[in-house]
């Protein structure tokens, strides 16, 4: 491949950090069904207290659930002349962080029995994320850094200063930004194991040289 304009050299350079998640996300939801759409929302209601209930014997904090604005429409079945109405569904959303990782599965079940009948994601993440991009983006620069100066050695050159650095997302390199790392042994297991968190970070640099 020719370059048509030549000005020194640039390289790509990875970082990643690997560590242990210190929380959980579990997002759930509540549905309930009546023909009449003031029953539908007293049960919904109803249900979210009993969530409410279950989250502050555990000793999460009201500041560590989200839940989202309580969402009514009509269910009908087939289309057209032969559509039945069934009811009106009543919808609430939460998203609950814990921190008690130990106590994932059975806040699920606890949950799931108090009312929340649809479960969305069990996600594990780190308080450390910015902390740990620094280390990770600060691995890359250094990992650019060491392949331009192989090349520029390799080529008889001298490496000059940065003129260029440009941000690169991780998700579009060979490691995702930020993933659950699991070994193969676990990927098949049904239970929710946390196993661990990389926080990742690619750059370009483009450095001059000298002769």
């Amino acid at each position: 491949m020719l370059i048509d304009q030549p000005w020194g050299i640039s390289a790509y350079g990875h970082g990643s950090v690997t560590t242990d998640p210190d929380h959980a996300v579990l997002r759930l939801a509540v549905n309930r069904m009546h023909n009449q759409p003031d029953r539908a929302l007293k049960a919904t209601k109803d249900a979210v207290a009993a969530v409410r209930k279950v989250l502050r014997q555990r000793g999460v904090p009201d500041t560590a659930v989200t839940s989202s604005q309580t969402s009514i429409h009509s269910i009908w079945d087939g289309y057209g002349a032969d559509r039945t109405f069934r009811g009106h569904q009543c919808r609430a959303e939460f998203s609950i962080r814990i921190n008690e990782l130990d106590a994932v599965e059975q806040v699920v079940v606890e949950l799931v029995a108090a009312g929340a009948d649809e479960i969305l994601g069990v996600d594990y993440d780190t308080s450390r994320t910015q902390e740990l991009r620094v280390e990770a983006r600060t691995q890359a620069v250094a990992a650019a850094t060491a392949k331009a100066a192989l090349y520029a050695e390799a080529a008889g050159v001298a490496l000059g200063p940065v003129v260029h650095i440009e941000d690169v997302d991780p998700n579009s390199a060979p490691v995702p930004m930020y993933r659950m790392a699991a070994s193969a042994a676990d990927a098949g297991s049904t239970d929710f194991a946390p196993g661990q968190l990389t926080v990742a970070a690619s750059v370009a640099l483009g450095f001059s040289i000298t002769h």
